[in-house]
């Protein structure tokens, strides 16, 4: 019966040591639910038989039987939390999948300097914290330089909306064009000027973890919304 017993405990030890292992799932170590629960179930009898007929004038130790019930304990929950934290998981993100797709159809300003000039329109944001004289300066996609602009901007969030037409009156054609902008404070000191791209959410890609939004060609993920603006003040100010 011992040897029965040390098998068990062999068995509850190498159980033991592959659940620690696992941080995603119970297939992984080889362990599942159902076999701790029979090796358990094994270890109780052989613990119930010992102690009925243990040999009164050498008795059991009973800090060995109490130290592999609480390992048996200790994998039994670990499996269980393996369990819950994947469920978890699937649920944050069924969560994260309703929530870009809430996103559809609206127009929103995120983090970015390209835009898509289409229809003749292009539209950026651009940010500063104090009064400054900015310099626009839009870029193609081959980094050619196709207008330059000065304009007075006040603290706050500026909606800029480029023409697609250059300095010189040129149309340029559709496509990503990058905006960069410096701005500078009435003493001459360099304000910092952040950008935004504002657009609307043509479509979700699901089949990527997180989602990406699809705003102008471009794709980001749910967390790079800063706004979402309101059909009536999405219009070029």
């Amino acid at each position: 019966m011992a040897d029965l017993l040390s098998g068990v405990s062999s068995q509850v030890t190498a159980a033991q040591t592959n659940a620690a292992a696992s941080s995603t799932s119970n297939s992984s170590t080889g362990v599942n639910g159902s076999t701790i629960a029979a090796n358990f179930q094994t270890f109780l009898q052989l613990l119930t038989t010992q102690l009925k007929n243990q040999n009164p004038l050498d008795p059991l130790d009973t800090n060995q039987f109490t130290q592999q019930l609480v390992q048996f304990a200790q994998v039994e929950q670990q499996l269980k939390s393996n369990d819950q934290l994947a469920t978890l998981v699937s649920l944050e993100k069924s969560a994260q999948s309703t929530y870009a797709l809430a996103f559809v159809g609206s127009t929103v300003a995120v983090d970015g300097e390209t835009a898509q000039l289409a229809n003749n329109k292009a539209e950026w944001n651009f940010t500063t914290t104090k009064p400054a004289s900015a310099t626009v300066n839009i870029t193609n996609s081959t980094g050619q330089n196709v207008y330059t602009g000065n304009f007075t901007v006040q603290a706050g969030t500026t909606n800029f909306v480029w023409d697609g037409k250059g300095n010189n009156g040129t149309q340029w054609p559709d496509g990503q064009y990058k905006m960069s902008v410096t701005g500078k404070d009435a003493s001459g000191n360099t304000v910092g000027i952040s950008t935004e791209v504002q657009g609307v959410v043509d479509s979700v890609d699901l089949t990527q973890n997180p989602p990406l939004l699809s705003v102008g060609g471009q794709t980001f993920t749910t967390d790079k919304v800063k706004r979402v603006v309101r059909p009536s003040t999405a219009a070029a100010t």
